[in-house]
């Protein structure tokens, strides 16, 4: 059986104070429980550590090299403890935040300088992945996901909902033509995702009255680089007003059946493992995020 922490406070409080008696009272426990830990302590180490006479106790030489290292012990845990103490007040450390490029260069980055200003003993480690990643395999600290999650393992904190809308740019537009309806998209240029397909069901509806869900002639698994096409005027997209609502503001995409369009919004989640005592990093991060956005950050 190993040593506890209990078992040397015991015997390190009796030394200090002299007695059994007195070490209970420090320790807040009955006098028989402290003398029952002391016996415990020494049966493990199957010597004698204090010798008792009717008038104090004294230490014998083995009991006097514990000592040292019982007393070495403890103040190593009491160093660790107010570490970890001084690390949630201020939070250090490596922090690795994963996202999806629109939502890391969009929203995030924006977002990074108040972050160190704030805590400049986290060192970040971004990272851009457009499909979902396993934290534990990346060795992810917290990632931003958008749309349902399916992952019961994890906990998730809501950071807000974003619209998606049909947009083009004015210069598309010009060229080919404003589409009146849906049913003319047979006739433009569609980009769309590669995976997963339900990215591809766009907030309008076709004649039959359901959600319409295209077929891209230009597909690609970013949808970063969908936004660069359709300000390029290479066609029609279907994108979030996160990563959009400048463009929109500056006309630089233009809003299809504004009149038509359902109010279809991707949920967004920070995710991060579940655990008994989140790192304050994470939480400090999560926080700021949050904090910074405020309430329906993406409407526009």
């Amino acid at each position: 059986m190993k040593t506890t922490l209990d078992e040397l406070q015991a015997f390190v409080a009796v030394v200090d104070t002299g007695s059994i008696t007195a070490a209970s009272e420090v320790l807040g426990l009955t006098i028989s429980a402290t003398s029952r830990t002391l016996g415990r302590l020494e049966e493990k180490l199957q010597t004698t550590l204090l010798r008792r006479t009717t008038r104090r106790l004294e230490l014998t030489e083995e009991g006097s090299t514990f000592l040292r290292h019982a007393r070495a012990i403890l103040a190593s845990v009491d160093e660790a403890e107010e570490q970890m103490a001084a690390r949630r007040l201020h939070p250090a450390g490596r922090l690795r935040v994963d996202a999806s490029t629109p939502f890391m260069l969009h929203v995030l980055v924006p977002l990074l300088d108040g972050f160190r200003a704030r805590y400049p003993k986290v060192e970040l480690e971004l990272d851009s992945n457009e499909g979902i990643v396993d934290l534990i395999e990346k060795r992810t600290d917290v990632a931003f996901r958008i749309g349902a999650l399916k992952d019961s393992t994890l906990h998730a904190r809501p950071v807000g909902t974003s619209r998606i809308r049909v947009l083009a740019s004015p210069g598309y537009l010009a060229r080919h033509g404003s589409p009146a309806d849906p049913e003319q998209f047979e006739s433009h240029t569609l980009l769309g995702f590669t995976q997963p397909e339900t990215l591809n069901d766009w907030p309008v509806r076709d004649a039959d009255g359901n959600t319409l869900r295209i077929r891209p002639t230009i597909a690609s698994s970013s949808g970063e680089t969908l936004r660069h096409m359709a300000l390029a005027g290479l066609g029609i997209a279907c994108l979030s007003d996160f990563m959009t609502g400048d463009d929109r503001r500056q006309g630089r995409l233009v809003q299809l059946f504004p009149g038509r369009t359902l109010d279809v919004r991707q949920p967004i989640n920070a995710v991060y493992y579940r655990n008994t005592a989140l790192a304050s990093r994470i939480t400090a991060f999560v926080d700021h995020v949050v904090q910074a956005l405020g309430k329906r950050p993406f409407d526009a």
